[in-house]
């Protein structure tokens, strides 16, 4: 099937066209910085964000999507299956 909106500019406002899953690890930085966080099992997410800084994000409900540009989520997350939109 053709992409109908293939000529189209992304920016970040755009919905999301890749995703992956996420392992909460305080060495790994992504491949590629998220547009937002999909969260499948609430609780806190902590993450370092693009421009610098970390930040927890306390009492996530499950199935919330977090619009951040992180480029880790650190181990300190209970959050779970987590998934990174970008």
């Amino acid at each position: 099937m053709a992409d109908i909106f293939s000529t189209h500019s992304i920016d970040v406002a755009a919905p999301a066209a890749g995703a992956f899953t996420i392992t909460p690890n305080d060495g790994a930085i992504f491949d590629q910085p998220t547009r937002a966080l999909y969260v499948g099992a609430g609780g806190s997410l902590a993450v370092e964000m693009l421009w610098g800084g970390a930040v927890t994000f306390e009492n996530v409900p499950a199935g919330a999507i977090v619009p951040v540009r992180a480029l880790r989520v650190l181990s300190g997350t209970t959050a779970g299956f987590i998934v990174g939109l970008y």
